[in-house]
């Protein structure tokens, strides 16, 4: 058996793709991988032999891809990490889809299952209670970011020696 800290990013993130997209159309093709990421067939088709050799993929040359039930397992791993990385970036910290989309892809190779559990434990805290205390924490959380990124902009202008522009408020 494989083991998932024996892949790297960016083979988990083909078994990520295989996931979804054979959870919408119950089998993939290289061509459907290729379109996915934005890579070339001739990639994936290095990254599926690999993945083959490994036992995580069923793969045969212009067959059908699916995942074996290893696969299946860290794919499901990593889409897990992913959701609820992002989760917390747009839920929590108020970032952007896209943004959050980004970092959470990067980071979902990376983060440790202790801090992305305290990461889930901390969404579920703000929101027990209340959905009113949630949501009040949240705005408390996001003017103090606002204010906070506001202070730092100010600092790195005075450091570089620049006027703030017109109607800037000094804080």
């Amino acid at each position: 058996m494989t083991s998932a800290k024996s892949l790297s990013a960016s083979l988990e993130d083909y078994l990520e793709a295989i996931f979804h997209i054979v959870c919408r159309k119950q089998a993939s093709r290289a061509k459907d991988i290729a379109d996915r990421m934005g890579v070339s067939k001739s990639s994936v088709t290095g990254a599926l032999r690999s993945l083959s050799e490994r036992g995580l993929v069923n793969y045969a040359p212009y067959d059908i891809i699916t995942l074996t039930d290893e696969g299946r397992r860290i794919a499901e791993r990593v889409v897990h990490r992913h959701e609820v990385l992002k989760g917390f970036f747009v839920e929590v910290l108020g970032v952007d889809e896209n943004d959050a989309e980004q970092n959470a892809c990067r980071m979902e190779h990376r983060v440790s299952s202790t801090i992305l559990r305290r990461l889930a434990c901390l969404d579920e805290f703000i929101g027990t209670g209340s959905p009113c205390d949630r949501q009040q924490w949240l705005k408390q959380f996001r003017d103090f970011c606002g204010h906070r990124e506001q202070i730092l902009a100010d600092q790195q202008t005075r450091d570089n020696g620049e006027s703030p522009p017109p109607g800037h408020k000094r804080t």
